[in-house]
Parts: C-alpha cells; structure tokens; sequence
C-alpha cells in the first residue's frame, strides 16, 4: 500500500510518498519564511502560503516517487495540533482529493508523527522523545497505551522562543539557524563571553518567558555582542532541555534518547545530547534533517501504522484539533 502524507500545522506545507513498509519515496515541501526585520508567522498569510503551493507540492511529491494518484491506497494528513488556518489548508486538500479518486483518507496528531519517524528511520526501540520545535517542547515516552508527556514547556515552544528572539534583533525568520551561525562566531573568539541568563527548569518542565525578556533587554542595552548573547543562550536553553529529558529517562527507567523537532537540527543540542547518553550509558539517536523538521513523510506513515491497526476515518467527520494534546490519543498501532 502507498500513503500520500499530506503536513500543514505551521509554516511547511509538505507532501510525501510512502510505503506500507515505511521506504520513503518522496518528501517535498514549501516552507514560509522572511528574510529580515520583525515579521513572523501570521496565521492568515502562511495558510495563503500553503494554498499557492499546495498543488505543486504534491505534484512533486507524486513525480518524485514515480507514482501516480490511481497508485495511492491511503491520504493521511496532519489534523492536529497547529494552526487552525494552516490545518485547515491541508484538511480541505487532503478530503478533495480523496473523494476524488475514491482513497480512504485519516488525520494523524503531528507530534506523534515525529516520534514515529524517528522509530522509523534510526534504530531506536522504546525511547525518550525530546520533541523540540517551534510551538512544541515536550519529553515524551511511551507508557499505558499512550506516548505520554513526562516533561513540556510551562509558557512558549523552544522554537518560538529562538524566533521571538531573532525577530526582535531584525533576522527574520525562522531564527533557529541564523542564531546557531552566529554562536559558532562567538565559539571562534579568543575572547568568547558566556553571558549568566535566566535558567528555569521545575521538575521536568521548562520555562522561557523570562529568558526571552532578558534577552531582548540584554540585546537593546547594546552592551553585547549578538554572537555572546547566541552562545550564551544556546547553552542556557539547551541545557535545561538535556537536564529535563535526563530526569524523564531516570524516572522511566528508559535507556534510549530520540531527538525530533527542527530545533533538535541544532548539531549543539546533538552534541549535548550525545554526551549525556554516554555518561548515562544510554544509546542517542537522531534523525536525519528531513526527518526532523516538519515533514509529510511522517504523517504519512504514521497514516500507515493507524490504517493497519484499524482506526478509520471518515470524510464527512473528519475536522482539525488545533489544541489536541500529544497524550489525548490511543495508541492501538503497538
């Protein structure tokens, strides 16, 4: 069987072709972005984003894969959580073209596709999830026939923060990247300043509001450089998001560390990761990039895995869940 995955909860509009075995044949996508200044994701403006691209997207996706839609026995789509406009882009496409060409099609939770493709595509078994991306920063494990939340941000996802922040010192968006070039500067100096910044961590839970205002004050007072102020705060950030998947790993008894989200590209939060897995005589995995930001593969074989355990859909009920939690769902595919 062949899934068409179909990925629209924030700035990535992504299609893909994937096989009831999980081979990835195609993984196309648009992603919103600005260059400079202070804008970010307007919600209105990225799903208009979606809906010049969506077409071509798939197109792609099909083209690549050398399939065509007569080929396609499953449409999965991403239907929660995210966006409501963005969700909703991929909803409307996703049913159009099932009733269409007469496919079953199911909605998938976003979050739990990452975990999924991670099992996926690495080795990993039964492990910590550090689920780290733009609204979302969350530890996650699997326990009781749920992927259970053990750690999560008390106010913004890790990426909005790294964003919130790169906008208001003008680099546009996503920030994620240009934040981590310019701490590689600062790692180069001889002279490299580590700046004392806010570090919240309750439990295994995390909070960024108040790092984020010190930044920015930090930032307006002219007195650092950009480049001290990104080293300094990844180094915050990242630890106190390694320190919260730690205790989640001690509390479970889990010996494997799984890293997803686009923030988890950051080869600084790799690199911290890695270390703590081998001072705790655990095993670390990490995806490839395509893997780790928002893709469609994902979502389309996380459609596959519920398709063969079962859970149906049907396209008159179907609706996005913009709020939908990761440990609000089932898990009957293990």
């Amino acid at each position: 069987m062949l899934c068409l995955g179909i990925e629209s909860t924030a700035h990535t509009f992504g299609a893909s072709v994937v096989d009831g075995k999980g081979k990835v044949l195609s993984n196309e996508k648009a992603v919103f972005t600005t260059e400079e200044g202070e804008g970010g994701m307007i919600p209105g403006e990225v799903a208009k984003h979606h809906r010049q691209h969506k077409d071509e997207v798939i197109k792609k996706a099909l083209e690549r894969s050398g399939k065509a839609m007569k080929d396609i026995g499953l449409i999965s789509f991403s239907n929660a959580p995210g966006l409501a406009p963005s969700l909703i882009v991929g909803m409307e496409t996703a049913k159009e073209l099932a009733k269409k060409n007469s496919i079953p099609v199911i909605g998938v939770n976003h979050c739990i596709a990452h975990l999924e493709i991670g099992n996926l595509v690495t080795e990993s078994k039964d492990p910590v999830l550090l689920y780290a991306s733009g609204v979302n920063t969350q530890v996650i494990a699997y326990e009781g026939g749920k992927y259970r939340i053990f750690g999560e941000t008390l106010d913004i996802g890790v990426g909005n923060f790294l964003d919130s922040f790169a906008r208001h010192c003008g680099l546009g968006f996503p920030g994620g990247p240009k934040l981590e070039k310019l701490a590689a500067e600062s790692k180069m100096k001889k002279e490299r300043k580590i700046i004392e910044l806010p570090y919240v961590v309750k439990g295994t839970d995390v909070s960024f509001g108040g790092l984020l205002t010190n930044l920015k004050q930090k930032f307006d007072s002219k007195k650092y450089a950009m480049e001290d102020l990104a080293y300094s705060m990844q180094e915050t950030v990242f630890a106190m998001l390694i320190e919260v998947s730690e205790r989640a790993m001690a509390h479970t008894g889990k010996k494997e560390l799984l890293l997803g989200g686009g923030v988890a590209c950051n080869k600084r939060l790799q690199e911290m990761a890695k270390i703590m897995c081998k001072e705790r005589d655990a095993e670390y995995f990490v995806p490839e990039n395509q893997f780790l930001v928002d893709n469609a593969a994902m979502i389309a074989w996380l459609g596959i895995l519920e398709h063969k355990a079962g859970i149906k859909s049907y396209a008159d009920k179907l609706d996005i869940k913009p709020y939908e939690r990761t440990d609000d769902v089932i898990v009957k595919w293990r």
